[in-house]
């Protein structure tokens, strides 16, 4: 086993297109590569993603994954798929979509001696927080920040950059709904 499985947080985040979901599934490969038990959770948002029990990344890498809708439901699934005391790997994509009962699931998963990967937006497009990731940060062992290319001037983005007028937060979309955007280029109106 890894030096990594002496439970710990890691939370990768970044604006959309910086390849979270990527870099989180690139973790687990490797966990997996090293025979340690691998589980991917994603929020059930089927409404809007149909239900597919995967993650997708913008680069069309997916991998198969669990569909929650409360992040406590972890603790079901995690318990049934493991032996007493066995180390766990868990991914969690999208997190900026579950509650605040997030950090309290991941830190009782953490000093349970298990590995937790979280991917997520930190902030959404008016660049306000995205709750429950500024709290899980707090929690966090270690912190990765990605950014994208700024669509405008090709320089490091770390925005959000809405393309449609609609003020709701959470508004699912990829391309045709945002862009990555620097400081200098990211638009925000109030």
């Amino acid at each position: 086993m890894t030096d990594f499985l002496h439970g710990r947080i890691e939370v990768i985040t970044g604006c959309m297109f910086s390849g979270k979901s990527e870099e989180l599934m690139r973790r687990l490969r490797r966990a997996a590569i090293a025979k340690e038990d691998v589980q991917l959770y994603k929020p059930d948002m089927s409404q809007w993603w149909g239900g597919e029990a995967k993650v997708s990344t913008h680069a069309h890498q997916e991998m198969p994954a669990i569909a929650i809708k409360s992040p406590s439901d972890i603790f079901d699934h995690a318990w049934k798929r493991t032996t007493l005391g066995e180390e766990i790997v868990i991914g969690i994509d999208e997190a900026q979509f579950f509650d605040i009962d997030l950090v309290n699931v991941c830190t009782q998963l953490a000093n349970s001696e298990h590995r937790v990967i979280v991917a997520a937006l930190a902030t959404d497009f008016r660049r306000k927080p995205f709750d429950p990731i500024p709290s899980l940060l707090c929690q966090a062992d270690q912190i990765d920040m990605l950014t994208a290319v700024c669509t405008v001037c090709g320089k490091a983005a770390v925005y959000t950059q809405r393309l449609t007028d609609s003020k709701e937060q959470v508004l699912v979309g990829a391309e045709a709904i945002y862009t990555a955007r620097c400081r200098r280029h990211h638009e925000w109106k109030p």
